[in-house]
């Protein structure tokens, strides 16, 4: 440091001294200021340090001075307070104002406002100083926006005869989503669905820039209620800017339009601007009686601009960084989901979901960070439409048409129908019906009933065909009785297949045909296996006991729990395994040799018992189906019995195999390969007796 630094220093020190020497309060103002502190002290209703009242910043312009480098903005700034209150002039930015709460351990800033002017005075208390210093750091930080800073929170209701929204305006956000036309099923009383509760769920906009980052759950929105289903969320900032969310709700509809709407913000935010991002949280809460079930349904969907929808994991946490354009992002529950749809698409998204499993109340947290295009050109520059509502197939599967003409939203597959053709049985055949039947009927327990009927009656003929097979390949046991005593022993085992065939060819009967109808009726068990579960129409429909189709019906709870069962008693699942049993026995003794076959019987009824443990905690509806339908199975057989006679079946067959019969192109390459196999193992005989012979 040279001789000419040092001077210059010192000269510094010593104008900044006498400066602060020339200006400190005469003792007429210090009592002045103590009084004025004990009338503060005695007038407040909340506990406060009079030891901090008291204290007051021997320097004003000192604390001025750091409270304008703090802030960043020009020397013309002033900081004043006194008895709690303050004023602050920001320049162009215009005038701050608020009051400061000096608490016994605790210092807070209330009622942030920006007035058109401030009285200046000067008084600085030293414990206020910080926090004030921390708040006006921020307001340098939000610029033009800092003046949304604060205040009190206003909640807007708007509404339709589907949903009540309620829009906070601090952050600008849909605090409660309420449905109007459903409730919880758990619970102590019913109350109505919310898809959004408060502290648990929101989401917010991000504006990033060079130096800043807005985010909009800082700042107090002031509302405009344009009509009883439109709400505008505004942010007023310096020289006319204005930046806001306008919320818009469609009548009779769970649609929910947000569009991004602002003017002159290019006065506060860079031309580069050029991206948003949309941060959403979620708790998912319970609001079915079947946990487990419930759980199992509900995951983050999303689909990809051209693409089919794809989820995360259900069973386990899960996330996922995604980048493309995406067409929509859903929280999806078991019957109920949020679906948020951007008019032009989201160029990113990371997606997280998080189990709950010891939370009685909640399921699963789930989070969605996204960007989306940005400009800060005056206008509409981001628009999106919400759907808050139920996953029901002929409402979602319009939604496109509203939304978005041009593109099929897939909106659909939100409902697990099952995979390929099991959905496609589910769409084109028994939603339908199920529709149709529920449209003049009020009992959905006689819609299931009416349902399993009309699902028997179409495949009937397949039933028909498997139950004439069935009989054909049992009056013929006679005669495969003599083909098995003609050939015995192991080393016969070829001949005897070959023999049996040919006895079929010739009969004209075939194993093979009462297979195929029973595949063919799979499809269509599988298909009931998936719709009945994620049919909201039986969510709260009792029937008989069952107080919830859509949920077990338990009559009791066992006091301990049952590995893989649980500790709650199903009756319709009771129900439907003895009904089971009872068609496993009967179906066992329409098999042809079925009496001789004991280790298969046991092996018939062990799937009855999987059965109970597996559909227990299931939808009654979906058991209530299959008692139905194993019911019917066992009507129809007993009327297959009475109406076909064996006897006469059996002539025919017998006159069938006198006639000469040409082989089908089938039975004559199975016998072909027959006795290549046959040919096969004569030679590998052969081989073997040479080489005992050496």
């Amino acid at each position: 440091m040279d001789k000419n630094t040092l001077w210059g220093m010192l000269c510094m020190a010593a104008i900044f001294f006498g400066f602060m020497y020339c200006n400190r309060p005469s003792q007429e103002q210090l009592e002045a200021q103590r009084a004025a502190a004990g009338a503060q002290t005695s007038a407040a209703t909340a506990p406060e340090s009079a030891a901090a009242l008291d204290s007051l910043t021997p320097s004003l312009e000192a604390s001025l001075a750091e409270a304008i480098r703090t802030l960043g903005t020009t020397s013309d700034s002033a900081y004043v307070l006194e008895d709690g209150k303050f004023a602050v002039k920001l320049g162009g930015a215009g005038d701050l104002t608020g009051i400061v709460k000096v608490g016994a351990n605790n210092v807070t800033v209330d009622d942030l406002r920006f007035p058109s002017s401030s009285k200046i005075l000067p008084v600085v208390r030293a414990e206020a100083l910080s926090e004030v210093s921390k708040l006006l750091a921020k307001v340098g930080k939000y610029r033009g926006f800092a003046r949304n800073l604060g205040g009190e929170n206003v909640a807007t209701v708007i509404e339709n005869e589907k949903i009540k929204l309620t829009i906070n305006s601090r952050g600008g956000m849909i605090s409660a989503v309420e449905l109007k036309d459903y409730t919880t099923e758990v619970g102590e009383a019913p109350a109505p669905i919310q898809l959004f509760k408060g502290a648990n769920d929101g989401y917010s906009f991000v504006l990033t820039t060079a130096d800043q980052r807005l985010d909009t759950r800082e700042f107090n929105f002031k509302p405009v209620v344009e009509s009883d289903t439109s709400v505008m969320m505004t942010l007023d900032m310096a020289d006319g800017a204005v930046w806001g969310i306008r919320y818009t709700l469609r009548p009779e509809s769970y649609l929910v339009g947000m569009e991004v709407v602002q003017k002159g913000v290019s006065a506060v935010l860079p031309a580069s601007t050029s991206s948003i991002d949309f941060n959403w949280h979620q708790t998912m809460a319970r609001n079915e009686k079947g946990r487990v079930f419930e759980e199992r349904n509900s995951a983050i969907y999303y689909k990809y601009v051209g693409d089919s929808p794809e989820n995360l994991s259900e069973t386990k946490e899960d996330s996922e960084e995604l980048n493309g354009r995406i067409k929509w992002v859903a929280f999806k529950n078991q019957f109920f989901s949020s679906v948020l749809i951007p008019r032009t698409y989201f160029t990113s998204a990371g997606l997280n979901s998080r189990l709950l499993n010891d939370d009685p109340t909640y399921l699963k947290d789930m989070d969605m960070k996204s960007a989306l295009p940005y400009n800060t050109a005056d206008g509409a520059v981001a628009a999106f439409d919400f759907y808050f509502g139920p996953n029901d197939y002929p409402l979602l599967s319009k939604l496109s048409d509203q939304i978005s003409p041009d593109e099929d939203l897939s909106l659909t597959r939100l409902i697990p129908l099952g995979w390929g053709l099991f959905r496609y049985i589910n769409t084109w055949i028994v939603i339908p019906v199920f529709t149709f039947l529920s449209s003049f009927i009020s009992s959905y327990g006689l819609i299931i009933l009416l349902l399993t009927i009309f699902i028997k009656l179409i495949i009937f003929p397949f039933t028909f065909k498997s139950y004439k097979s069935q009989a054909k390949m049992r009056v013929l046991q006679p005669e495969i009785q003599e083909i098995n005593d003609k050939y015995p022993g192991q080393e016969n085992a070829m001949k005897r297949q070959q023999e049996t065939m040919a006895l079929y060819s010739r009969c004209g009967a075939s194993p093979f045909s009462g297979c195929l109808p029973m595949l063919f009726q799979m499809p269509v068990l599988i298909a009931m296996f998936s719709f009945f579960p994620s049919a909201i129409e039986l969510r709260g429909e009792s029937f008989l006991w069952a107080k919830d189709l859509s949920a077990p019906d338990y009559i009791f709870t066992l006091p301990f729990s049952i590995p893989f069962y649980g500790n709650g008693v199903s009756l319709f699942c009771l129900l439907m395994t003895v009904v089971n049993v009872v068609y496993m026995h009967i179906n066992m003794q329409n098999q042809p040799g079925g009496n001789s076959m004991p280790g298969m019987k046991w092996m018939m009824y062990i799937m009855p018992v999987m059965f109970l443990f597996i559909f227990n905690d299931y939808a009654s509806g979906l058991s209530y189906y299959y008692f139905l339908s194993l019911l019917i199975t066992i009507g129809q057989t007993w009327i297959f019995r009475h109406c076909i006679n064996e006897k006469k079946v059996r002539e025919q067959l017998l006159a069938n195999a006198k006639k000469p019969r040409k082989k089908s192109g089938f039975m004559a390459r199975l016998e072909e390969a027959q006795r290549q196999q046959q040919a096969m193992l004569r030679q590998q005989e052969a081989a073997r007796g040479k080489g005992k012979r050496k």
